[in-house]
């Protein structure tokens, strides 16, 4: 299962929330919207939840994280074997609360790659985003750590953070498609995103202490079909 822009990646971190059945019964709200609008809605969900989701719905469930190591003696380390056995076709890398090192990304990435699996590297700014760029990662998410969960969105604080990203990125002829993360509220910031040029967003705060799940999201696609650009 690949990810087809446009994209709605709800990140479902480690809140209790999002966790065990309460994540499944937000999995199956983003799977009607998915199913209802024709959006891919992709969930990063917790190490121990990816098996039980990706049997539960049929929308791609990512890993939040994966680490560089091949499966072996490494206790507590997650794999991208393990993620793909789990069932979720690829992982985040790299995200503000969960840094790596530049070598330990390109081998994540490589990891990834060998299973034939997604890989979505967070960054935050257009010159880390180019560095990563270089790693050929399939996915580029930008964000603000600083607006992460404020609900001030990147697109109308950091606009400028998003299209230095995406000329940088279209300078080298890479063929990356850029998403962005940070403060993503409503269907206005999603709007504001993908006329700004990226292919996808990155949300959770919105959607998990939203009191109509599944009117948000479904706005928030709809707002993506009606302003993608690609």
């Amino acid at each position: 299962m690949r990810l087809e822009p446009p994209i709605i990646i709800l990140n479902f971190k480690s809140h209790k929330e999002t966790t065990g059945h309460q994540a499944e019964n937000l999995a199956l709200i983003a799977e009607k919207v998915s199913r209802d609008t024709g959006i891919t809605v992709a969930i990063a969900a917790q190490a121990t939840d990816i098996f039980r989701l990706s049997r539960r719905v049929k929308i791609p469930i990512l890993a939040q994280h994966v680490d560089a190591e091949d499966p072996g003696n490494y206790t507590g380390h997650i794999t991208a074997y393990a993620v793909k056995e789990a069932g979720g076709v690829g992982s985040l890398l790299n995200h503000s609360e969960k840094r790596l090192l530049l070598m330990d990304i390109a081998k994540a990435i490589a990891a990834l790659r060998t299973e034939d699996l997604v890989s979505v590297l967070c960054t935050d700014t257009p010159f880390t985003s180019i560095a990563g760029a270089a790693l050929r990662p399939d996915f580029l998410a930008v964000e603000a750590p600083e607006l992460i969960g404020t609900g001030i969105s990147v697109a109308k604080a950091k606009p400028e953070i998003i299209t230095r990203t995406i000329e940088l990125v279209n300078e080298l002829s890479l063929d990356i498609p850029i998403l962005c993360g940070a403060g993503i509220t409503d269907m206005n910031d999603v709007s504001r995103a993908f006329d700004l040029g990226v292919d996808g967003v990155l949300l959770t705060s919105a959607f998990v202490k939203s009191n109509d799940k599944y009117g948000l999201l479904f706005s928030m696609c709809r707002a993506a079909i009606e302003h993608y650009k690609r």
